[in-house]
């Protein structure tokens, strides 16, 4: 199972918040890949750095590395189909370039922590509320 991590998941694991670190370990020790995009990486780091907190960008970075099995690039093709998603949708635009890269990459699932993208209908949306 392919499941693209969105940022809350990532920032609940790495920060250890309860109770949703749980839930993201458990759904960590359950699948056999994860994806997720330079853009997320991105997201995750910016309050870090704003804060110039090293070990906590540090850790993301150790996150991305240890636990992410592929980087998906954001291409024409994904853009494109977030084109789509937000014109359907009115998700906002990182929500639909990570929901295009998912769709595109393959993916099962997308991990987040935001029911407004439960009625997303391309893939399993697994919401840590759930």
């Amino acid at each position: 199972m392919r499941i693209y991590l969105d940022s809350a998941p990532v920032i609940y694991a790495v920060e250890r918040i309860m109770p949703f670190s749980l839930s993201v370990e458990k759904r960590l020790s359950a699948a056999s890949s994860f994806v997720t995009s330079h853009l997320k990486r991105m997201e995750c780091r910016v309050l870090p750095i704003r804060r110039q907190d090293h070990l906590l960008i540090k850790a993301f970075d150790a996150f991305f590395a240890d636990f992410v099995h592929e980087v998906v690039p954001i291409t024409s093709e994904v853009f494109d189909r977030a084109t789509i998603i937000r014109a359907n949708t009115g998700f906002s635009t990182p929500d639909s370039i990570h929901l295009a890269a998912a769709v595109e990459s393959g993916c099962d699932v997308f991990l987040t922590n935001d029911h407004r993208l439960d009625r997303f209908s391309e893939l399993i949306v697994d919401s840590l509320q759930d």
